[in-house]
């Protein structure tokens, strides 16, 4: 890869304003026009559009910077330095795994690149449900399409790889529609490695995208720094205060704090973090809805052994989907799902199937035959789906406890059914759901009766999750949201939230163009009021 060229260094070189970690010391004091915290979906729209209208931005982030020169295309490598808890993220009982990042660029330097505008019939029902009237497709559609255009979101034109082409396949034989993803890539060169970082600069992150644009522009970046806490009087923010991050995720305390003041602040460290961060400033809460109905797509999966090679880990990652199981059931009925499949690389799937010993060799033997689909669960559209809740850790560090309740559980138990059938389909030798109980079987007449009887229980069913979304959710009214429909907080004058934790329930589809379009929208709006100035993403 040494003839890609690393925009990021080159930005370094030219004089870019970046401080903390090896980038040198954070500054005690700062002052700006806004105050971004977190570099990810949200933040990296707002950051360029607030650049863009003339504002002194100062964005910061908790985990480092790191480039396509650092990509090297290894788990070992990756997850340590550019996923939240080194991709051991859970939920508080241990019984679901997230896949969060941290670093500049936050998720979208290690997602998979999957582009899905916000479902309408999600968004029919928040007008419905959390009066967010202004929230149709049409008000939408001209800032996903701007940020499509800015972001290279476009069909995948090459044909998928075997780990999803055995979907499409396997879905056809049963007459389930299955379609193709879209990508927010230039240039790929279909390495499969996107969950640790581009090292082509093919993903259109925010870390090669519009953070370089606001930083072109004289944005400041705070690296390897935590905000803290924020500073009141009255319904005002005076202060944010900030802390210096070790490497490994841990406070520096060698280092002194850093206090940042600004006209507005924004809020966007994903919808885990940004929620921590206004329960540890003890921020009005009159409802105590702050992190409440916080939401996962919970992911079950199925594993099977195919004839022939696989090789999940090459290959554009995600290139087929199935939304068949969405639409057999009205919004809020049973909890539907959507299927898609995942990348395989080894420590995350060795760490994921059950069993252990002589039998766990056995599936790692045959990880270049293996297939893997995956069920993203819709949750947060029923009575009996309220998702989870973040608090805090007695260090102040977050933490999210998730029920899984036999709401949950009843569409997990159909969602392996619907994966194993359409494996089997798909031509499999045995079938593997991802369930501690589970054996591989043979025939899909006895995985269809062992799934039946399998205990559908936490830590017996193995739960992931890569969608995090709600915790500072928007409504109509105050009394529904902690944010207004345009993104401010109820309470707090000088406060926007523009990240995923602003889903009054979960997608029903892989976030990031909903965080992408739905912000560009609010931070338009914000830069108008701040600035007095008409921007648009481009």
């Amino acid at each position: 890869m040494s003839s890609v060229k690393d925009p990021i260094r080159e930005g370094l070189r030219k004089g870019w304003k970046v401080h903390g970690g090896s980038l040198g010391a954070l500054p005690a004091k700062l002052a700006c026009d806004v105050a971004i915290i977190g570099s990810g979906a949200g933040a990296g729209i707002t950051a360029e559009l607030m650049a863009r209208a003339g504002l002194d931005v100062v964005i910061i982030e908790e985990g480092p910077l790191r480039s396509s020169s650092d990509f090297k295309q290894q788990e070992a490598l990756a997850y340590p330095s550019l996923y939240q808890e080194s991709a051991a993220r859970k939920t508080s009982d241990k019984a679901i795994s997230i896949l969060q990042g941290r670093c500049v660029g936050g998720s979208t330097t290690v997602n998979w690149t999957s582009s899905f505008r916000t479902p309408p019939a999600t968004l029919a029902y928040w007008q419905q449900h959390f009066g967010l009237t202004g929230y149709t497709d049409a008000a939408l559609a001209p800032y996903f399409s701007q940020a499509e255009t800015r972001l290279g979101v476009s069909p995948w034109l090459t044909p998928p790889n075997e780990n999803n082409d055995l979907l499409r396949r396997g879905a056809a034989k049963l007459g389930i529609p299955a379609a193709a993803i879209r990508r927010n890539v230039k240039g790929c060169w279909n390495l499969g490695s996107c969950g640790m970082g581009c090292p082509t600069n093919a993903k259109q992150s925010m870390l090669v995208t519009t953070i370089p644009a606001a930083l072109d522009r004289g944005a400041t970046l705070l690296t390897e720094t935590r905000a803290e806490r924020f500073e009141f009087s009255g319904d005002r923010i005076l202060a944010l205060q900030c802390v210096a991050m070790r490497p490994n995720g841990a406070v520096d305390g060698a280092r002194e704090p850093v206090r940042v003041t600004a006209r507005h602040y924004v809020l966007a460290a994903g919808a885990i973090n940004s929620p921590a961060v206004l329960l540890r400033s003890r921020a009005a809460d009159p409802h105590g809805l702050l992190g409440k109905r916080t939401f996962l797509h919970p992911v079950v999966m199925s594993a099977a052994v195919m004839p022939g090679k696989v090789e999940g880990w090459q290959g554009a990652p995600q290139t087929i989907y199935t939304d068949h199981f969405l639409e057999t059931d009205p919004i809020d009925g049973r909890m539907g799902y959507k299927l898609e499949a995942p990348p395989l690389h080894p420590v995350i799937f060795a760490s994921t199937v059950a069993g252990y010993g002589a039998d766990h060799a056995a599936l790692l033997r045959q990880f270049p035959q293996t297939h893997v689909l995956l069920a993203l669960l819709r949750d947060g559209f029923h009575g009996d789906s309220p998702g989870g809740s973040v608090g805090l850790r007695a260090d102040g560090s977050a933490s999210l406890d998730y029920p899984l309740t036999d709401y949950v559980m009843d569409a997990a138990r159909r969602a392996l059914l619907s994966m194993a059938e359409i494996q089997f389909a798909a031509g499999a030798r045995q079938v593997l759901p991802v369930h501690e109980l589970a054996r591989p079987y043979v025939r899909w007449q006895d995985a269809r009766d062992a799934i039946l009887d399998l205990p559908m229980k936490p830590l017996l069913t193995k739960f992931m999750s890569a969608h995090v979304m709600g915790g500072c959710g928007m409504a109509g009214n105050e009394r529904q949201g902690v944010t207004r429909p345009d993104g401010r907080h109820w309470q707090i004058s000088n406060l926007s939230v523009h990240d995923g934790s602003l889903f009054p329930t979960s997608i029903g589809a892989n976030p990031q163009l909903s965080i992408y379009g739905i912000v560009n929208r609010l931070a338009q709006d914000l830069a108008r009021e701040l600035a007095g100035r008409d921007v648009v993403l481009a």
